[in-house]
């Protein structure tokens, strides 16, 4: 029956090809530009606007690493999914609204380190270049850890060698987004977190009614002590303690993760904004339950089966999933339809970890070609020519994700999620916030607050993370706003234009666009 499973994520590869292609053509028969391929125009609506910043966000842990980890340990591991909640509630509510304005008052600005830039109002090139470095430095680990997602997904479910996996994945994303840039992203990123959602919704519920059927056989394992304790991670007290803090803390990373941000550039008008708020929203509360339930579900069904070490208990859904629809195909009597529908949902782990590559290698194309390569390389680079160089990188960036991920001291999914995660959050969060709400921050301390919340962030994870267990988002973001507030403090005020258009990101700025499509 491999071979039915095989046909099924050939079916969903085909599907996210023919998108890509499809915006390929039309964007050469528009004559596409720098701002189309990398920002589609500034024309998303507000269900795809939701559903690719969400799909985007939520990699292959969503499916592998937080079912696992709920699994493994217990309700006390669902501090990440609390904190993720917190983050994306309040980026969406108070992020998302004021940021898209202040690109467009920022000299139309299509990527973070533009804006930043742009909303000093200065020639320095320095926000950028050390910008689209961190870009794409960490954009490598962030991309390995979807490529590596990849392989376990072939390796487990087929029987493929994981690097032959990672090749063939890496491919199939570097085609679509080579070809079709945001737009092409941005739609496979909505039919991507559609059917995350199903999927992870469906299997719980089928799981619940296969255990109260005769074909399931109980065990007789006991449950780890505390299992259900939300404040207990099952380990030592200070243990316990980190884990609350660490799962928290993710929920900083929302606030400078470019690729998720930049979906907040390209919503096209408030009306459209405030759909997205409400979508984005709701999309998240679901996935999060469902994931939360697919782990402790999980548990009951399958005893301590999958708990030889995390990395075996990241397969908590892909065994869920063939389980189930074997007893369905079983019941009714059509075993490869079955099998076919049960590929269809493990689809939905390439669909995490594709949505979330394809977003990190556009973002850091676009930060290399209009904050690297254009301004120090090539000045009167063409359209053309940047789209070129933008291309260029992702083909680079996906080489190096697979190098990294194939690597035998490759730290799994988990660890490269965090490690990105952690370095993004510290270096952008607390400037991308100071940036919009707070008048008095200066150039300069926008540049030292992104350098010292990703140094700090490195030290912290080399030297003080196993003796402490807190994760390095948290200290690497309190040394970047501590910084970034000193050195502003210390620099001379902003002019009085830089404060009017601090001003002017305050209030709708498309009020007639918005009247002319209610």
């Amino acid at each position: 029956m491999k071979i039915v499973e095989l046909a099924a994520l050939l079916c969903y590869f085909v599907l996210v090809l023919s998108i890509g292609i499809y915006f390929f053509w039309k964007a050469r028969s528009k004559g596409g530009n720098e701002k189309e391929y990398f920002l589609g125009g500034r024309q998303m609506n507000g269900w795809v606007s939701a559903l690719s910043a969400g799909a985007s966000d939520m990699s292959a842990w969503v499916l592998m690493g937080l079912p696992g980890s709920i699994y493994m340990y217990g309700v006390g591991q669902v501090w990440i999914a609390i904190g993720l909640l917190i983050g994306t509630v309040t980026a969406w509510l108070a992020v998302a609204p004021t940021l898209r304005r202040y690109s467009i008052v920022a000299g139309d600005s299509i990527t973070i380190p533009q804006f930043l830039t742009n909303r000093f109002r200065t020639e320095h090139k320095g926000i950028m270049v050390i910008s689209a470095v961190v870009f794409v430095l960490t954009y490598c680990v962030y991309t390995a850890s979807s490529l590596f997602a990849c392989g376990t997904l072939f390796n487990t479910v087929l029987g493929i060698d994981p690097k032959t996996a990672m090749v063939v994945a890496s491919a199939v994303i570097v085609v679509y987004t080579f070809l079709g840039g945001y737009n092409a992203v941005c739609w496979t990123d909505f039919f991507q977190g559609m059917l995350m959602l199903g999927a992870l919704m469906f299997i719980p519920i089928m799981t619940v009614l296969m255990m109260n059927s005769s074909a399931f056989v109980a065990h007789n394992t006991p449950l780890p002590e505390n299992y259900f304790n939300l404040l207990s991670s099952g380990k030592a007290d200070w243990k316990s303690f980190s884990d609350i803090i660490t799962g928290l803390g993710w929920g900083l990373g929302y606030f400078g993760m470019p690729h998720i941000l930049i979906r907040y550039f390209s919503v096209k008008s408030e009306k459209e904004m405030r759909k997205s708020q409400i979508i984005g929203c709701s999309w998240f509360l679901l996935i999060l339950i469902a994931t939360t339930a697919v782990g402790l579900v999980g548990r009951l069904f399958l005893g301590d089966a999958l708990t030889g070490s995390d990395t075996e208990s990241t397969l908590v859904f892909i065994d869920m999933v063939r389980k189930v629809f074997n007893w369905i195909g079983s019941s009714i009597g059509l075993i490869a339809i079955a099998t076919f529908c049960a590929g269809i949902l493990l689809s939905a782990i390439l669909a995490a970890a594709m949505s979330t590559a394809d977003s990190q290698l556009l973002a850091s194309a676009s930060a290399f070609a209009s904050d690297l390569y254009k301004p120090l390389c090539r000045k009167n680079a063409s359209d053309r020519e940047m789209l070129w160089a933008g291309r260029i990188i992702v083909l680079v960036i996906a080489a190096v994700a697979y190098f990294i991920a194939a690597s035998p001291n490759c730290s799994g999914l988990m660890g490269l999620v965090s490690c990105a995660w952690g370095a993004f959050g510290s270096a952008f969060g607390p400037v991308v916030l100071a940036a919009l709400f707070w008048k008095r921050l200066t150039y300069w301390g926008a540049f030292a607050g992104i350098i010292a919340g990703f140094a700090a962030d490195i030290v912290w994870y080399v030297f003080f993370f196993k003796p402490t267990n807190i994760y390095e988002i948290v200290p690497g973001f309190a040394a970047g706003f501590i910084v970034l507030f000193v050195v502003s403090k210390l620099t001379k005020a902003p002019e009085a234009q830089i404060i009017a258009d601090f001003e002017a990101a305050r209030k709708p700025i498309d009020t007639e666009k918005d009247e002319k499509t209610e």
